[in-house]
């Protein structure tokens, strides 16, 4: 079925690196989410109302707001497919997040409101009437929602997008509280109990967790987080293929929705070639980047001496750097020697997670090099890293 979608409504649908095609995909899981969700809603409406059971209306509600999520969705994906301009020049891909945290807070309010209701129902209680046809309603929903769940999660993974994946965090949720309702029903046979108030608290506390859940997972990107492993090490295994460079550092990548991703990187050359062959590489680097992966990054060049002597200090440096801080890192390594003592300069990768502070760092690096040689003197830069 979820195959037959896509095929369906989806030209080029294996083409997903293209913003278009993306969209449709967006599209299609809002339209099929606002269908679903009206239909199952005005069912539980109605059995809901005959039953007298507030899980169950709860349940009707909650795919009322499960449907205006998907509005908000789909909204989400058209605005994050228009263009880049003058106001917006990286483009308007985090709307996607933003649409999900929308989302998300309609969950959390609708989950209170559960939550008021059912305790309500504590002290007003109704008896709730066991009916044939409101068991089977609410399993083919619980069904439904399975489908549902399972064919954006299919969606979700292949365009990688966060708004998807909180509308597959929802009907998961869903899945629980109308399996909640289900069991409130069936309990109404067989005891007087208000069984069907607490599967209501139940259900709210799951749809709560549900819209927490959406919280924590689209604050990440809109706050800015590291940038994906695979793509972090596809993009230096590609840098890396270039015979001219020799290592590369400071690499920051900026992500404006789930195709947009900008750049920057510091590219290690020797300094003894031709500065015009250097850039030419560059510009070959940037250029197979932006093809193979789509993301325009700017490479600064760092010009390097290979000579012997500049070899020998700096692996004196790595040695004294890696036993002070396993993680730590060092590049753009140069020495200036004169008369009385020689300056090693360099930069170093500290890790976050050190012990040390940037300034006990630096002079602990200083103590140590000098137990090597008292003449040797440090200029050292801390960086930390983004990736």
């Amino acid at each position: 079925m979820t195959k037959l979608l896509i095929k369906l409504f989806i030209k080029d649908y294996e083409n997903v690196k293209s913003e278009k095609v993306r969209l449709k995909y967006g599209v299609l899981s809002g339209v099929t989410g606002i269908i679903l969700n009206v239909i199952l809603s005005v069912f539980k409406m109605v059995f809901g109302a005959l039953t007298k059971s507030i899980s169950i209306v709860a349940d009707g509600a909650n795919n009322i707001f499960d449907a205006i999520s998907s509005v908000i969705s789909l909204v989400g994906f058209k605005i994050s497919g228009k263009p880049a301009d003058d106001e917006h020049p990286f483009g308007h891909g985090r709307i996607e997040y933003v649409s999900a945290l929308t989302l998300a807070f309609f969950i959390l309010i609708m989950g209170v409101e559960l939550i008021k209701t059912s305790i309500d129902k504590f002290t007003n209680p109704e008896t709730v009437i066991f009916s044939v046809p409101a068991v089977i309603v609410l399993v083919f929903s619980i069904l439904a929602k399975i489908w549902l769940a399972l064919f954006n999660r299919k969606v979700g993974k292949m365009i990688n997008s966060v708004a998807v994946d909180a509308v597959v965090t929802d009907s998961i949720g869903d899945i629980a509280a109308t399996t909640c309702s289900l069991v409130a029903l069936i309990s109404s046979k067989f005891t007087d109990k208000p069984v069907d108030a607490v599967m209501g608290i139940i259900v709210a506390l799951v749809v709560i967790y549900a819209g927490i859940d959406i919280i924590k997972s689209t604050l990440g990107p809109l706050l800015g987080e590291p940038p994906d492993k695979e793509i972090v090490n596809k993009l230096e295994e590609i840098v890396m293929s270039f015979d001219e460079v020799s290592g590369i550092h400071d690499l920051v990548l900026h992500s404006y929705g789930t195709s947009r991703i900008y750049g920057s990187l510091h590219a290690e050359v020797p300094a003894e070639n031709d500065i015009l062959h250097s850039h030419d590489t560059i510009d070959l680097i940037e250029r197979k980047i932006k093809e193979e992966l789509g993301i325009e990054i700017s490479i600064h060049m760092d010009p390097v001496l290979s000579d012997e002597h500049t070899h020998e200090l700096k692996e004196l440096a790595k040695s004294v750097v890696s036993r002070l801080c396993e993680n730590a890192s060092l590049h753009d390594f140069r020495a200036v020697e004169g008369p009385t003592h020689t300056n090693l300069i360099f930069d170093v990768i500290l890790p976050r997670s050190s012990k040390y502070s940037e300034d006990e760092f630096k002079q602990a690096i200083e103590t140590e090099i000098q137990k090597e040689n008292p003449d040797f003197f440090t200029v050292v830069t801390i960086d930390r890293s983004y990736t």
